[in-house]
């Protein structure tokens, strides 16, 4: 890209961002206020009689306020996108487009919240406090270690879902993509060996959802900045030890012999061409750094030619992007009350979003994207995020695995499709 096309580019997201008015998302009224008897039941003295019903019954919020459909969009600023630790004011853009995603694919409001602190202790208290408000609470972008344990404190205290996109969205949309790779592949998860490459939350949660699903940690096979994960290692945080094997193989070009999977969630360019050609016979590669992967797609289409490749990019076939997970998961567990988003929840997204893939692709779709055609095959393994019958599928497969699993606190909602 030219310095003058770099320069429009950021210009217009500037005046995106800045017109007609600052920001990206805005309160609205959602009843009638236009007359002295409206404007009577809205405040004082009508509003006292929800103020009586929540206090003799708590679940009445749900009934009389917006907590049911109001998701807190909450970050310290610690991880913000591929910038770094940029602090709470600077992440503000970010939550604020996250609340777009919200409403515009799943109708879910969002206030979004940036805490200033990056003590854990801190910012977990502030988040209980505030927790009253919302039906559920999505963290984003906060440093790991420090997003595990904010995220298993906050699930341990709070009776709402509690959910670290980074961490689950990412493993969602990479899981169904693996699903669809695998079995084009004739491969099965059980047996495959995955390499990851990266060990930060969204590596860690994903490979803890693959193993929730049937793959074996024995062939799973982490990187991280000293190498292969592995046993004779001393220098493991808890997390990391989970997916410490047995094994010879010590660095990443070790570890790429013969695998059948890559999934890169590090930085660009920490694979190359040799890595590529070791791996075993039709692999998959989700090289899904962003905006530069690990491995540019077409470098890998020249070393093979029975690859399926994924990216993070939308320039290029087969995009992981979490839009096609956390919208529609959270209004899935906010109409059935969900008191958490549990791996059941999980593997039900999971498997709803690859089978869309399966279907025939609508004409809708076709067009937002400007393709001739689409179906399922090696560059179609996940839907688009524009494919209407996301709102349908995921968030009804999402409330069903809740209420089958007992999380659920309101039944299953009689407007969902027939399960």
């Amino acid at each position: 890209m030219s310095d003058d096309s770099q320069t429009q580019r950021k210009q217009a997201a500037l005046d995106y961002h800045a017109e007609p008015k600052p920001g990206k998302i805005a309160l609205e009224i959602s009843k009638a206020c236009d007359t002295q008897q409206e404007l009577s039941l809205a405040y004082t003295p009508g509003v006292a009689e929800p103020v009586r019903a929540i206090h003799e019954n708590q679940e009445d919020a749900f009934r009389y306020t917006s907590k049911g459909n109001l998701v807190a969009v909450i970050t310290d600023g610690s991880a913000v996108l591929g910038l770094g630790n940029v602090g709470a004011m600077a992440a503000k853009p970010v939550m604020e487009g996250k609340g777009v995603l919200f409403k515009k694919f799943a109708d879910v409001d969002v206030f979004d919240i940036e805490v200033d602190t990056q003590d854990t202790d801190e910012f977990v208290q502030t988040v209980v406090n505030i927790a009253p408000t919302f039906g559920g609470i999505n963290l984003e972008d906060i440093s790991a270690p420090r997003c595990f344990e904010i995220e298993k404190q906050l699930i341990e205290k709070l009776d709402i879902p509690v959910f670290h996109d980074d961490q689950h969205g990412t493993a969602i949309i990479i899981a169904a993509a693996l699903v669809n790779a695998l079995e084009l592949q004739g491969k099965s998860l059980a047996d495959a060996k995955i390499v990851c490459v990266g060990a930060g939350a969204a590596a860690i949660a994903s490979m803890k959802l693959l193993k929730g699903m049937g793959a074996d940690v024995t062939r799973i096979r982490m990187i991280d900045r000293t190498g292969v994960i592995h046993t004779g290692r001393s220098d493991l945080n808890e997390y990391k030890q989970e997916f410490a094997v047995e094994t010879s193989e010590r660095t990443l070009a070790d570890a790429m012999q013969d695998a059948d999977v890559m999934i890169g969630v590090s930085g660009p360019g920490i694979v190359n061409e040799d890595m590529i050609a070791s791996m075993a016979d039709k692999p998959v590669v989700f090289a899904l750094s962003n905006p530069d992967p690990e491995i540019h797609p077409d470098v890998v289409k020249s070393v093979r030619d029975d690859v399926i490749m994924a990216t993070g990019r939308s320039d290029f076939p087969n995009q992981v992007n979490n839009v096609l997970g956390f919208p529609f998961i959270f209004r899935g567990a906010l109409d059935v009350r969900a008191s958490c988003i549990n791996l059941e929840m999980q593997i039900a997204a999971v498997n709803a979003l690859a089978a869309l893939a399966h279907e025939e692709v609508p004409e809708a779709v076709l067009q937002s994207y400007g393709w001739s055609k689409a179906q399922y095959g090696p560059d179609y393994i996940i839907p688009t995020p524009f494919d209407h019958r996301l709102a349908d599928l995921v968030p009804a497969a999402v409330a069903k695995a809740a209420v089958d699993s007992g999380v659920a606190q309101a039944p299953y909602p009689a407007h969902y499709p027939a399960q």
